[in-house]
């Protein structure tokens, strides 16, 4: 993540700002909110703090993706890794599996992969006469796709129901998922030969796309120091479940009721409305992409123990929200804009919520 986009100071050192930002819904003063907690967050908090520790075992940095990873979780959506090779995404993804007693498959997405390898098939069973269906690897809680674009566009369509409507429909019968039911892909940004590059209407299924860049030069000493007797990561197997389904469905239901003013639902309309109206865009967000941004806003402030979304939780939330939904003018593309500098623009332009 950018640095422009970098809110950990503001959830730092909120002190002398609480103030203004703590709604007072019922005519409460705004001291009187501050002291005055509505949810208790300590299980989240508890819960996250439990789950990083034990990703930590292994990966070095990586701090805000596996902070968005987890707010991902907590807002019911699904996540889109995209980095170089080699910088863990998988690994990662699998990791996250690891601290959670939940169920998890891994598909690994190749050019001659068919949607019935995903979702699974009908059969006719030759000693009772009737078909059946035998489930594909779609049905788990924790579903890590890895290089999502190497698959053809028939295979990536077969994701569109699941991922929206957590079911599959195969030959008129519908099959719900299992609680919780959450997508991990990672696609490759460089490499282009042998791959299908994911339609519109599959980047917008996911609440966020995550840019995972190369660690710092001490975050790459740190790795050579752990792993220079373990080349096969046996300590992997020190990682261990932290987190059930049940934590999972509770941490969700207090992430709903974390508090937004009415000022900052306009402000996130404002923000994706100027994406449909905006000069340097092709393609604007729709209001799936306003509800994500409230959703990762609340997730971000329960992430970090406040009942209360701020300004700067939107602005945090924005780029991994809209980088992947908005397209930007062929113009600008030669000119070597990018979708970072745009979403920018548009944060700095439109006046924050007081």
């Amino acid at each position: 993540m950018s640095e422009e986009f970098d809110t950990n100071e503001h959830l730092e050192n909120q002190a002398e700002s609480q103030a203004q930002e703590t709604p007072t819904p019922l005519g409460e003063s705004a001291e009187q909110s501050i002291l005055q907690n509505r949810l208790d967050l300590s299980p989240i908090r508890q819960g996250v703090d439990a789950i990083k520790a034990e990703i930590q075992k292994i990966i070095v940095g990586q701090d805000e993706v596996i902070d968005l990873l987890l707010a991902s979780i907590l807002s019911g959506g699904h996540v889109l890794l995209e980095g170089v090779p080699g910088i863990a995404k998988t690994l990662l993804a699998s990791l996250l599996s690891r601290t959670m007693l939940v169920g998890f498959s891994r598909i690994q997405f190749t050019p001659d992969l068919m949607p019935s390898d995903v979702l699974g098939t009908t059969v006719f069973n030759m000693r009772t006469s009737e078909f059946s269906f035998n489930h594909g690897p779609i049905f788990s809680n924790i579903v890590l796709i890895d290089e999502i674009n190497r698959a053809p566009a028939k295979t990536q369509a077969a994701l569109f129901e699941v991922m929206e409507e957590y079911q599959i429909t195969v030959d008129g019968t519908t099959y719900p998922m299992n609680f919780p039911f959450f997508v991990v892909a990672t696609q490759n940004p460089i490499e282009q030969e042998g791959t299908y590059k994911l339609p519109e209407a599959q980047l917008d299924r996911f609440l966020v796309k995550i840019n995972m860049e190369y660690p710092k030069l001490d975050e790459e000493k740190a790795i050579l120091y752990r792993f220079r007797n373990d080349f096969k990561i046996q300590q992997k197997e020190d990682v261990k479940p932290v987190f059930n389904a049940e934590d999972i469905r509770k941490s969700q239901e207090l992430t709903e009721k974390v508090f937004i003013r009415d000022t900052l639902l306009d402000y996130i309309a404002a923000i994706v409305h100027d994406t449909r109206n905006n000069g340097d865009l092709f393609l604007g967000a729709s209001p799936r992409a306003s509800l994500a941004i409230l959703k990762m806003a609340k997730a971000m402030a329960a992430l970090y123990g406040r009942d209360f979304v701020t300004p700067d939780d939107i602005q945090y939330v924005a780029y991994p929200v809209l980088n992947h939904r908005i397209i930007l003018t062929p113009e600008r593309e030669m000119e070597g804009y990018d979708t970072k500098d745009v979403i920018k623009d548009i944060i700095q332009k439109i006046e924050v919520p007081r």
